[in-house]
């Protein structure tokens, strides 16, 4: 099996697997990164989102080969101490229900508002749309955003 060289929330992690092992499953079996979840395996339903190079990218269909160069985030090295304004929004406004989405709802917005600092309401409905919540917290959701960006404007 051939030796990978990861850059995963700033610390080099080196991982012996198959060229084409998703990410999510390096993340959650060998590194015991599991604040990434496993939803749908077809990049359809957002739990599995991680940042790679600051986009928002659905883990379970990004091969390990392709991501020697990459610098990865995942919802574990996106504060150390849970600080980030996304999850003190989603705090202050007590987004989750069962949680299970959460982590790559936070990701998805976090990497949306790093590139559009003032979004309007509908802005953060298109970016957040690929993101699903059994529970249905989208109204939620799309309020803890706005908060977001509140904060980090302020920032």
């Amino acid at each position: 099996m051939p030796n990978y060289s990861l850059n995963i929330n700033g610390k080099k992690h080196s991982v012996n697997v198959d060229s084409d092992t998703p990410l999510l499953w390096v993340l959650r079996d060998e590194l015991n990164l599991v604040g990434t979840k496993f939803g749908c395996g077809i990049a359809q339903c957002g739990a599995c989102t991680v940042h790679i190079d600051g986009e928002a990218v659905r883990s379970c269909q990004m091969q390990v080969a392709v991501l020697e160069n990459a610098t990865i985030v995942t919802i574990e090295g996106l504060s150390s101490e849970g600080t980030h304004p996304v999850q003190e929004a989603w705090k202050e406004i007590d987004v989750p229900q069962c949680g299970y989405c959460q982590a790559g709802q936070i990701m998805t917005a976090s990497a949306f508002l790093s590139e559009n600092k003032n979004p309007t309401e509908q802005e953060i409905r298109e970016a957040m749309h690929g993101n699903i919540c059994r529970c249905a917290s989208y109204n939620r959701i799309e309020k803890a955003v706005k908060v977001a960006a509140e904060k980090m404007t302020k920032n």
